[in-house]
């Protein structure tokens, strides 16, 4: 079966910068939107950043103006360009594919990664 790969996480001082990645452990076809989640320690999984096939972004307003949401179409990948990093960032990060099913009236099947660990630490 078909899994999303997160890379990129890691530990990071406040202030600094990390970039997710998220790709497809196989082939995935039709796929939509493509989005970012995280979940912080003892909270709910959260929207972090999403991003429409035609290039529309959205983002939580408490990382607008500091993280960027991008994708390959090409390689069925997205991005996350996180900078000004706080502790209050500090999550395990999940990426999610929407997927259209074919020949149905608006039917989508969702993919989710294993999630990346994220820490902001002094």
């Amino acid at each position: 079966q078909v899994q999303l790969v997160e890379s990129g996480g890691g530990l990071v001082q406040p202030g600094g910068s990390l970039r997710l990645s998220c790709a497809p452990s196989g082939t995935i076809f039709n796929i939509n939107d493509m989005g970012w989640y995280r979940q912080p320690p003892g909270k709910q999984r959260e929207l972090v950043a999403s991003i429409s096939i035609e290039g529309m972004t959205n983002y939580a307003d408490s990382v607008k103006g500091r993280f960027t949401i991008s994708r390959d179409n090409a390689k069925n990948t997205v991005y996350l360009q996180m900078n000004s990093l706080k502790y209050e960032d500090t999550a395990v990060y999940y990426c999610k594919f929407r997927t259209v099913i074919p020949g149905t009236l608006g039917s989508f099947a969702d993919y989710w990664g294993q999630g990346t660990q994220v820490t902001v630490s002094s």
